[in-house]
């Protein structure tokens, strides 16, 4: 049986302008190292930068054989959780990707260009390594040591992409399942909340997605282990 973790609860080791939190879990997090809380979460003080949080927390989870990225913010759903990963604890696929964009949205939940931005991406990566994807969805969950093992380094909003793109570069058996999306219920977005938060990440994620793309990797069988839309 595969040990399911959820990978801790990352923040900046310092607060900027554009905190991840406007909570105290960010004061609290702020001393290096593993914070317990009350409530039996974990929380890593980690530098600035999303991709560089998943990473540090994914090699903190040295108990689990998968982990599960998801955004704190109440928009994606607990219940899908077991969707996501069930597929791996079978031994069917590697890497789980939930799509808002085939899902169940709330309204309001996601912007037409969040929607157009996972939508071009998925038609590019299909270009390149002839996997379908439809969105760049957080939610998702992958085989820990595979992970581990794609040699990620973006540090920043362009974690997800590269995530996705090295996953089909390297054959990993992939599924992508429709997830339930909901208004957030806490804060506001940097990315979404912001026209500049937008441009910025828009910026990190078409420059992440340019040097994934031209750099050498195994593509031969990537395509034959896709295990395509579920």
């Amino acid at each position: 049986m595969k040990r399911l973790r959820l990978a801790p609860s990352c923040v900046p080791s310092r607060a900027t302008s554009s905190g991840v939190s406007s909570s105290r879990t960010v004061e609290a997090a702020t001393i290096p190292g593993r914070v317990r809380k009350d409530q039996g979460a974990e929380v890593l003080a980690v530098g600035r930068g999303y991709g560089r949080a998943c990473l540090l927390a994914t090699q903190a989870a040295t108990d689990a054989d998968i982990v599960v990225f998801m955004d704190g913010d109440g928009a994606d759903d607990v219940q899908a959780i077991r969707s996501l990963v069930d597929p791996i604890r079978s031994g069917a696929a590697d890497f789980v990707i939930g799509s808002r964009v085939r899902g169940e949205r709330e309204p309001g939940s996601m912007s037409w260009h969040q929607v157009a931005a996972g939508v071009l991406a998925g038609y590019g990566m299909k270009l390149l390594y002839g996997v379908r994807y439809t969105d760049m969805c957080a939610f998702r969950a992958i085989r820990r040591d595979a992970l581990l093992g794609l040699g990620m380094s973006e540090m920043t909003y362009g974690w997800n992409i590269e995530m996705q793109m090295r996953a089909a570069r390297s054959g990993l058996r992939i599924v992508e399942i429709p997830v339930p999306y909901h208004r957030r219920t806490g804060g506001s977005s940097k990315v979404a909340g912001s026209l500049g938060g937008t441009i910025r990440a828009g910026t990190r994620i078409i420059s992440t997605f340019v040097r994934v793309a031209t750099q050498a990797g195994p593509q031969s069988d990537a395509k034959r282990k896709h295990l395509g839309a579920a």
